[in-house]
């Protein structure tokens, strides 16, 4: 049976940036540089995901001769929805809670 879902701020980012471009394959190096999270905590977030039913994978081959193929990722309709209830239902950070107070 799959863990729980770990919803973490850095869950999050990966997410949001899946959402972007929603039926897209992503490259993990590309959402680390996108999201600014290191290897080691993007590629745990992606398996979790992945695991979830929240992910679909792939191996893509390379556009050039004598690279290694790419783990690309893409969100599942299943995936789609959860991510959008979870960035939605996220609390707003607090300095944004404090700048609309201070400016109304």
């Amino acid at each position: 049976m799959p863990r729980p879902m770990n919803v973490s701020l850095q869950t999050i980012r990966v997410l949001a940036q899946l959402l972007v471009r929603r039926n897209d394959w992503h490259y993990g190096y590309a959402l680390a540089r996108e999201t600014g999270l290191q290897s080691g905590t993007l590629y745990p977030i992606l398996i979790r995901l992945a695991e979830q039913g929240w992910l679909e994978t792939k191996w893509t081959e390379p556009d050039r001769p004598g690279l290694p193929p790419r783990h690309t990722y893409r969100l599942t309709n299943t995936g789609a929805r959860a991510a959008a209830e979870r960035i939605d239902s996220r609390p707003q950070p607090l300095a944004m809670v404090r700048a609309r107070t201070i400016s109304t």
